[in-house]
């Protein structure tokens, strides 16, 4: 859509407000849709115009509360549609739907800003070879490797580690492929928001990261929205910049029911469950702008509740449409402190066929699912009979399967203040060097401890060092 620089402005008045939905007469010249009108006393109540009702009559959404606006208020047509600021000058800075800072930090002054509403990138940009995304955490490179430029869905509730997650991937991002990492919070809890600025600034990652909320308090129109605008800042890296973009969103649901809301008050028939008929249309308008061309990428990780845990719910099979890989994280894992606690055996991604990782990595990632999974089955007789139980075949797959475990565990950049570990970036053929020599048992003897918060393979202590170390029954028997 061109924007609507040179439209001449012109006023209208307030016929009808009903919630956030306000309607205004302009007698001249009704104005396109996604203009942007300002209206109220001081015209900072922002709408834009969805739809064309009658002559001369638009219908908007408002995107600020509607508090004190009445019929016959005068509303000004600014001939654009809502415009965000782009351009180095934005990293580092926290903003809401409209573009403003939200920080309490000095205002941005001569930046550029470009209109929300953007096509996605044509087919002829495209970029049609599958490439993998590294992030250097080991179990989601081996097992659930992400494409660049595609969408993951990240799943888990709190206490799992999503927000460390999500700050050591706009680490590994700027260290890795000197990109940038967009946040864009959808329905979030002002807590939320405030405590994660805080979380990527303690991390010391701040500086090329740009966050935009639409928060819960916020009418659906701004929730709607902001999606938008975190993709316009994103789209400005990845052609004129020529950078990589990590785009993290979190909610996907809240923004599919901040959709709902709107197409509630503007009357439309409810569709299935209740979702808005247009549900498939306003998911792929957003998520077919994340993509990758010639001169970079848009890579989005996502974060995505399912209702009840149900996963035939629209708001969820639209979704996963879209998705290249899945992320769960597991609440056990959390429990038993194998962060980070990515579930191997229910995560998935597309890529992880032989054509686009390559045979060996395809086959380590199959041979640690199965030995994982076998390990899952025998649980239940280890507990009800115990280990001496099992044939020697099984209690192999155990060993195998407890020190895997181990070694998909690792170190954060952005932990090391709480943990005292260092952090470990971790190179894809390390991590697949280090399964096939614990799939080959060559640490059959050694302790799981060992393998547990490693880097690579390589840093676990050489049988030597061990030897020198007494051991505690052997320092007991000294005693003695």
């Amino acid at each position: 859509m061109s924007d609507m620089v040179g439209a001449e402005k012109n006023m209208g008045t307030v016929t009808a407000v009903r919630g956030s939905v306000v309607d205004a007469y302009f007698p001249d010249k009704i104005p396109s849709l996604h203009a942007k009108l300002e209206a109220g006393p001081k015209e900072d109540l922002v709408i834009e115009v969805v739809s064309h009702h009658g002559k001369g009559v638009a219908r908007g959404i408002a995107l600020s509360p509607t508090r004190g606006l009445r019929r016959g208020d005068p509303v000004l047509d600014t001939g654009d549609m809502i415009r965000v600021p782009v351009g180095k000058q934005i990293l580092g800075r926290m903003f809401n739907v409209f573009g403003d800072t939200i920080d309490e930090k000095e205002p941005l002054v001569d930046v550029e800003r470009r209109g929300i509403h953007q096509p996605s990138a044509s087919i002829s940009r495209r970029v049609t070879k599958s490439e993998i995304f590294q992030t250097g955490i080991k179990a989601i490179d081996l097992l659930t490797p992400l494409e660049r430029g595609g969408k993951a869905g990240l799943f888990g509730g709190a206490g799992v580690g999503k927000t460390v997650l999500i700050t050591e991937l706009i680490n590994n991002t700027v260290g890795n492929y000197e990109g940038v990492s967009i946040f864009c919070g959808i329905g979030e809890r002002s807590r939320e928001a405030e405590e994660l600025y805080r979380d990527i600034q303690d991390a010391g990652v701040l500086d090329n990261t740009v966050m935009i909320f639409g928060q819960m308090n916020e009418p659906p129109g701004a929730r709607y929205l902001v999606g938008h605008s975190a993709l316009t800042m994103a789209e400005y890296f990845r052609d004129e910049a020529r950078q990589d973009v990590l785009l993290l969103i979190d909610n996907i649901f809240r923004f599919v029911q901040a959709g709902s809301e709107v197409s509630g008050l503007l009357g439309k028939m409810p569709s299935r469950v209740g979702y808005q008929p247009t549900l498939s249309t306003e998911i792929a308008e957003l998520q077919e702008r994340i993509s990758n061309t010639a001169t970079g990428a848009i890579t989005s990780i996502q974060a995505v509740y399912v209702p009840a845990d149900d996963f035939t719910d629209p708001s969820a099979t639209h979704t996963f449409a879209h998705l290249s890989a899945s992320i769960i994280l597991s609440r056990k894992r959390a429990s038993e402190g194998l962060y980070p606690a990515v579930d191997p055996l229910r995560s998935w991604s597309k890529m992880l066929t032989p054509l686009v990782v390559g045979e060996r990595h395809y086959l380590v990632a199959q041979e640690v699912r199965r030995t994982l999974a076998e390990y899952e089955e025998l649980k239940d007789i280890i507990a009800m009979l115990g280990l001496e139980e099992l044939s020697q075949d099984d209690r192999r797959v155990v060993n195998r399967a407890r020190r895997l475990e181990r070694f998909l565990t690792q170190p954060f950049v952005t932990t090391e203040q709480f943990t005292g570990m260092t952090g470990k970036v971790v190179d894809l053929e390390d991590a697949l060097s280090g399964c096939e020599r614990i799939l080959s048992d060559e640490f059959y003897d050694r302790s799981e401890s060992d393998l547990y918060m490693l880097g690579k393979i390589g840093e676990i202590k050489s049988k030597s060092d061990k030897d020198k170390e007494p051991e505690p029954e052997e320092e007991v028997a000294e005693e003695k």
